[in-house]
């Protein structure tokens, strides 16, 4: 043991260092950057070698195609998000479901199913969750816990469900195919949606109080047919989630293609509903620039701090300590799956991403896991389980995300705890569909293997 921390003491230090300095509350893009270059001059590398991380961010990330995804995809999320159409479709959900004990509830998670494969974007869908769902169903009378776990839950689904920021992410870093990405996480993604709800409607079966039935005044307050108001308000989002998603998958636009296709069909979308104007046009690229450029600037930071890392053999280290456990390869997968588990407690899926599956991946890619899948198939596989994994960072303390959104949007009127015990049952579902996905490699890989 001394030996190894003699040997790895540099690459231990970055990782301390990190975890301190998150904890600071500096903006995470500047301290793995600076860090990178602390560590370089500790570590005592030549200066020359410093033009290779240059070279990287501008060569490997600044000039790669894929990242233009993420622009369109935020774009075409907050267009969607300002057109009303999930104010119109949550009403017309709740009649569908109004006269059953967790109705509300179970049409606030079919809202975020049908949101997340329109939008992909957590801050934007958990907002807009909440202030359209939450006054309701504190009114209606539903437990706190019950409203806020859903709205919270639900809102990150998009995430998962494609098109994801996240796994374009995760194709330009694993060097897989999007398309077969957005693919392998459309069953997982319904799969958790499919636990939402039962769960919801099981609680409410057995703890009706929890979940009162809705006033039938308030419930039927638009007057057209329920089946011609369910047409009209899904067929916005469903031909949306049809161009972008059927388009890649059908193999005629790749995932770039496709998400500009998103947004001008969430452009157009928006004018149909007479919801686009000057203002809301400038709100959306402000906020797609300023989303991106996040986004970018941590991308550029982590880059710094991985080859800075591996240069200090950090990847050998983890290898070493991966390998020497003597586990069997399903032994090393959920090792690696707890890793990444407890580091979504202090760590966005961002950085995660960009510093720990370089690290990890080609030690996952060389297991034998007796499935006779190519190294492609199981990088695939892999990283559903590492998305689905990450999913749970945005609601674990103390640096859950959508934690945080929620209880801005509350006002008060809901204590941090209240909203910190709401997620429990969803955080355990979300693991529950981990499991699955683990030991029923079908659910991800049937999607893909039939349509390729």
């Amino acid at each position: 043991m001394a030996e190894f921390l003699s040997e790895y003491a540099l690459a231990l230090a970055m990782i301390v260092s990190l975890l301190v300095g998150i904890f600071t509350g500096y903006p995470v893009a500047f301290l793995l950057g600076g860090l990178g270059i602390l560590f370089a001059f500790i570590g005592d590398i030549p200066l020359p070698f410093l033009g290779t991380v240059g070279s990287r961010i501008f060569g490997g990330v600044i000039e790669n195609w894929l990242l233009i995804a993420i622009p369109l995809f935020v774009f075409m999320g907050l267009m969607l998000e300002r057109s009303g159409v999930a104010q119109r479709l949550l009403l017309t959900l709740q009649r569908l479901f109004g006269r059953i004990h967790g109705g509300l509830a179970v049409s606030v998670a079919i809202l975020g199913i049908v949101m997340a494969a329109s939008t992909g974007i957590i801050g934007a869908s958990v907002v807009m969750l909440g202030l359209l769902a939450l006054p309701v169903m504190l009114k209606q009378g539903y437990r706190e816990e019950m409203a806020c776990g859903v709205i919270a839950a639900s809102g990150t689904l998009g995430i998962l469900i494609p098109p994801s920021i996240m796994l374009v992410l995760m194709g330009s870093i694993l060097q897989v195919s999007v398309g077969a990405l957005f693919k392998a996480a459309l069953l997982p993604g319904l799969l958790l949606g499919a636990l939402y709800i039962a769960y919801l409607l099981i609680t409410a079966w057995i703890k009706p109080e929890w979940a009162p039935l809705a006033d039938p005044d308030s419930v039927d307050t638009d007057t057209t047919p329920l089946p011609i108001a369910l047409l009209r308000d899904l067929l916005g989002p469903f031909l949306l989630i049809f161009a972008v998603l059927g388009s890649i998958m059908a193999g005629i636009a790749t995932p770039t293609e496709a998400a500009a296709i998103g947004a001008l069909g969430s452009l157009l979308l928006a004018l149909a509903t007479r919801s686009l104007d000057y203002r809301t046009l400038r709100d959306a690229t402000r906020e797609t620039s300023r989303t991106s450029a996040m986004i970018l600037f941590i991308v550029i930071g982590a880059t710094c701090f991985s080859v800075v890392f591996k240069r200090l053999g950090g990847d050998y280290m983890i290898e070493d300590l991966i390998t020497g456990t003597g586990l069997g390869p399903y032994g090393l997968l959920l090792l690696i799956m707890g890793l990444i588990f407890v580091l979504g407690f202090f760590l966005e899926w961002i950085e995660i991403s960009y510093v720990v599956l370089p690290l990890v991946a080609p030690v996952v890619e060389m297991l034998d896991f007796g499935l006779g899948l190519s190294s492609q198939g199981i990088l695939v596989w892999f990283a559903i389980l590492v998305a689905i994994n990450l999913q749970t960072s945005f609601l674990t303390p103390p640096f859950g995300y959508a934690l945080f959104y929620l209880k801005g949007i509350t006002e008060g009127q809901v204590s941090i705890g209240t909203i910190y015990r709401s997620i429990l049952p969803f955080v355990v579902l979300q693991l529950v569909g981990l499991a699955l996905c683990l030991l029923f490699p079908a659910l991800v890989l049937w999607l893909p293997g039939l349509m390729s």
